[in-house]
């Protein structure tokens, strides 16, 4: 027994060191999202991403991007342009069948697919056979037998489709009706930011895994603009249905946080045999196709309800290089947020864009100094005992005029740490850089104590020296706050896609993290709040009952809520 005890040890103690090593990304995705320009306007945008593996690299297809981008471990992304595929189309998808990857995109006309042995390469061909009909987000599924089938939709009226496919990719039968709306009995299909706007929501994004022997097809609702952008999903013994809604829908939810929105999204099995969904994120205030991607663990359960981690899902988190039960090995790096709300300085603000605006968790308003010069800068004062293991740059482009063929976008800075203010050390030096890295994110080689974090500016490709946010991630010694054990959650009763819950307010509480679910083992659905002790959830299924719990975070760690209220 004695020597049982020591082996589980030593096998604890190496899987803690494993995880201390290994490396860490934070949402949004540190891409160079393409500029785009409307109406005078100049913003990025990327969306409706489809994430596959060939061979051993992962590739990611992206709606409007110029190109896509390929990795070996989903930490490092190269990006090749490319000319030969119709890129410019929304909403591409892509499969590998054996050595080749075929490649189709939304069009309101009739299009042919697109192939290559060589993704490496901008050498896409287009293919002899096409669909006999125009599809809009398409998706690609091949079964384990071999049998290829196509899905798609993108309306506010018409369902999703699908259609059985021979091996040349060619349509055999008629389309059939698989998902149709549903928001009077799905609250989280209504759109709006607390879905209330009175109109038809879109239903779209269609995406389709198989486990355990059973179809689970995924689709998003009810618009990309809105940070309730999600994906629900249906199931079946067939490829083709008949299809039941899993009432735990959405699975893949995040109104919260800084960045907000996981819906569009595609799933991947990744070569170690763990889940990952790459989703939309929603800017949307320059224009509505102001978008971002984010990269969240999923699972499915032991009763094979499908799941996706977003609690903390624009915090630090590890990429493993191992097969990992997630169930069970959270991903999440523990490194708390240090910098939100905190006091804060810059070299100069815009009236409009005051120096709060970054550190205030909201990637929809930003700070921007008065111009894009040298020697600007923006400082934050993080309190006592911090130690800071990685911080994230959110480059806001403000007055940018940088267009679609912009070229050498380029940030370039360096990041200062000092305990007193007066004596400054350079903790990461970008004043060189030649990477367009719009969330740039730097995990520190070595974690420093600082009281005072600074960004000082070498240059930006256009426009004025701004910032979405500022974020500060490391630990701080202290206590965490109260359990959240005496909450409240009341269900509208004249609508029960509705629930709202409320609980003391804590000084001593950075946020809080609603989570909910059809179980009190199962609470998988979460929506982070910072600034106030009250939640309306208005994504609810109707008539479906549900388990609800409060989780409380500071600087120094998350304390989970022990009381389950079942409403």
């Amino acid at each position: 027994m004695k020597k049982y005890i020591i082996l589980l040890l030593v096998l604890a103690s190496c899987s803690t060191g494993e995880k201390q090593k290994e490396k860490t990304f934070c949402n949004p995705l540190n891409l160079n999202y393409r500029f785009q320009y409307s109406s005078d306007v100049s913003y990025r945008e990327a969306a409706d991403p489809t994430l596959i593996r060939y061979k051993e690299t992962y590739f990611l297809f992206v709606s409007h991007s110029g190109g896509y981008w390929y990795s070996d471990d989903l930490l490092q992304w190269e990006y090749l342009p490319v000319k030969t595929l119709p890129i410019e189309d929304y909403a591409p998808d892509a499969i590998t069948i054996n050595d080749t990857v075929f490649y189709i995109a939304s069009a309101g006309n009739r299009k042919p697919f697109y192939y290559t042995t060589d993704p490496f390469k901008d050498d896409w061909k287009p293919y002899p056979d096409t669909l006999p009909f125009a599809v809009w987000d398409p998706h690609f599924f091949l079964d384990d037998d071999g049998q290829r089938y196509l899905y798609w939709g993108c309306s506010n009226v018409q369902p999703i489709y699908g259609i059985k496919l021979d091996s040349r990719l060619r349509a055999v039968g008629e389309p059939v009706v698989l998902i149709t709306h549903n928001a009077d009995k799905y609250g989280w299909e209504v759109p709006g930011e607390q879905h209330e706007l009175k109109r038809p929501g879109w239903n779209e994004g269609a995406w389709m895994t198989k486990y355990n022997n059973r179809y689970y097809l995924q689709y998003a609702a009810p618009g990309t603009e809105f940070k309730t952008y999600a994906d629900g999903v249906y199931t079946s013994d067939s490829p083709l249905g008949p299809y039941e809604y899993e009432p735990y829908s959405p699975f893949s939810y995040k109104p919260g946080g800084f960045a907000g929105g996981a819906g569009h999204s595609s799933t991947l099995l990744d070569k170690y045999g763990n889940y990952w969904r790459v989703s939309s994120m929603s800017i949307s205030v320059r224009h509505m196709f102001e978008r971002r991607l984010g990269l969240f663990p999923a699972a499915f359960d032991k009763d094979g309800v499908m799941r996706t981690f977003t609690a903390f899902g624009d915090y630090p988190t590890i990429v493993p290089a191992r097969k990992t039960d997630f169930e069970k090995e959270d991903l999440f790096r523990g490194w708390m947020l240090q910098s939100y709300k905190k006091n804060a300085e810059a070299s100069s603000a815009m009236e409009k864009y005051p120096v709060t605006n970054a550190f205030d968790e909201d990637i929809r308003t930003w700070w921007s100094a008065a111009t894009g010069n040298a020697g600007e800068w923006l400082s934050v004062e993080l309190g006592e005992n911090v130690t800071v293991n990685a911080i994230q740059v959110n480059f806001a482009d403000n007055e940018s005029t940088l267009r679609p063929e912009s070229k050498d976008i380029w940030y370039r800075y360096r990041l200062l740490a000092s305990a007193d203010k007066k004596s400054w050390k350079v903790i990461a030096d970008e004043s060189k850089n030649t990477r367009d890295a719009c969330h740039d994110y730097i995990e520190l080689e070595k974690p420093v104590k600082a009281k005072y974090i600074k960004i000082e500016n070498v240059s930006v490709p256009s426009g004025k020296f701004s910032v979405y946010d500022l974020r500060i991630f490391g630990t701080r010694e202290g206590k965490t706050p109260a359990s959240v054990d005496d909450f409240t959650v009341t269900r509208d009763s004249s609508d029960t896609r509705k629930a709202t819950v409320e609980w003391p307010a804590d000084n001593n509480a950075t946020g809080f993290i609603v989570k909910y679910g059809i179980g009190s083992n199962k609470l998988y659905s979460s929506v982070m709040v910072y600034g106030a002790n009250s939640l309306l959830l208005a994504g609810l299924n109707r008539d479906v009952k549900y388990f609800f719990s409060v989780d409380a975070f500071n600087e120094s760690g998350i304390t989970k809520g022990t009381k389950i209220i079942e409403k």
